[in-house]
């Protein structure tokens, strides 16, 4: 005899950061009337990796030929200017330059040009000369201009997906606990005592998305191991006219100290990348014992110590002096002082790592018994949003069209 359920929807999505909210509204539009449920816990959208980032549309130059990061940060650029621009989300095309201070750094720009022109992303090499017409303040050897790049605002996206998506959004739903049993669905638990019954489990939760799976009954084979990125305003805007980048080291998936102008007109510097002592750990202050054990309960986060100790103790430095946080930025603009440095909002990248400490480079999506879990999705995942949703709910219509 086959048990009845009675469903609350079809699918449930975890989390409503912008690859959540764009998952949803990929479903409506691939499978319209789909009941759609997004429990995200915090009041509102986007409260923590899309909305506390530097707000830049990527090129998608610094990725691997044939990644999901290259071909839906590339693909997602170009859509997500033509979905601001539908839905009048203040954004621009502003281009951005990558400069190489030192000689050293000049092999891995030439490589950036090459990997730029392998992902299909028109590329300009400039000498030092050349750097002047577009950044007058900015000094380097030499530079490449990337022109697809841009800036918008992440989290007015997100609001347009999740109005857009229709969805039944629950805010202040935080999920404690998953009963997943295939042969009848899931039952999700939140903090306020609400079941919600669902056919397939989406979980896109982002700094909890491991512990989520987990929930779910599925090891994900990683762990989110947080990394605190703190930012500066610029005092004096004037000296940056769009977005300047120094060339990023391979070994890392973080991008360097770097120069943003927002859609506000301000100019955001930074992030550096510190071990964050919670997973929503924004400052110092901020400190949560049980996730700290569990961080370090992971043999990759020590592999990671131990073969990155030398790169960490720099961005530590940087975190706990303002001044050596402005000679790193002088590298690029030698005119700021360490007063035009203005303490900002900081954010956390959610990165995965696996257990021999690999950092994981990718974009990584798996799928459970009625389950897709989204299990590394930080920067460029705004940029790339639109094609990633859709990925997400391929796969979650597909799990849902075999139960």
């Amino acid at each position: 005899m086959v048990r009845s359920v009675a469903y609350d929807c079809d699918v449930l999505v975890v989390g409503g950061g912008i690859v959540g909210l764009s998952t949803a509204y990929a479903i409506t539009r691939a499978a319209p009337g789909t009941r759609i449920t997004v429990l995200e816990k915090e009041a509102g959208p986007a409260r923590h990796q899309t909305g506390r980032n530097s707000g830049v549309i990527h090129s998608g130059i610094y990725y691997r030929p044939g990644s999901l990061k290259a071909r839906y940060a590339v693909r997602g650029a170009a859509e997500m200017v033509k979905f601001c621009a539908e839905y009048d989300i203040d954004h621009a095309v502003t281009g951005k330059l990558i400069v190489a201070t030192e000689r050293s750094e000049l092999p891995r720009l030439h490589a950036l040009v090459q990997r730029g022109r392998e992902n299909g992303i028109p590329v300009r090499e400039l000498g030092a000369a050349q750097i002047a017409e577009y950044e007058p303040e900015v000094r380097g050897l030499a530079a490449i201009h990337v022109g697809t790049t841009g800036i918008c605002d992440f989290v007015g996206v997100a609001r347009r997906l999740a109005e857009a998506s229709g969805a039944e959004i629950r805010y202040g739903a935080q999920v404690v606990r998953v009963d997943r049993r295939p042969s009848l669905g899931v039952a999700v638990q939140t903090g306020g005592g609400d079941v919600v019954r669902a056919r397939v489990l989406v979980n896109c939760a982002g700094l909890y998305c491991d512990k989520v799976a987990r929930l779910t009954g599925d090891e994900p084979g990683m762990r989110i191991v947080p990394f605190r990125g703190e930012y500066y305003s610029l005092a004096r805007p004037e000296l940056v006219r769009g977005l300047v980048y120094p060339v990023p080291d391979p070994a890392f998936p973080f991008l360097g100290v770097h120069l943003t102008r927002g859609v506000d007109g301000g100019v955001h510097v930074g992030p550096n990348a510190v071990p964050a002592l919670a997973r929503e750990g924004y400052g110092w202050g901020v400190v949560r014992p049980l996730e700290i054990a569990s961080t370090l309960g992971w043999p990759g986060a020590w592999a990671i110590a131990r073969r990155h100790w030398r790169y960490g103790a720099g961005e530590l430095r940087r975190s706990v002096s303002k001044g050596a946080f402005a000679a790193a930025v002088r590298r690029l603009l030698p005119a700021v002082a360490d007063e035009d440095l203005v303490p900002a909002a900081a954010g956390v990248r959610a990165q995965a790592v696996l257990r021999d400490g690999t950092l994981v480079d990718d974009f990584l999506i798996k799928e459970g018994a009625r389950a897709v879990h989204v299990l590394n999705a930080p920067s460029p995942a705004a940029t790339a949003s639109l094609p990633i949703g859709r990925e997400v709910a391929r796969r979650a219509l597909a799990v849902l069209g075999s139960v």
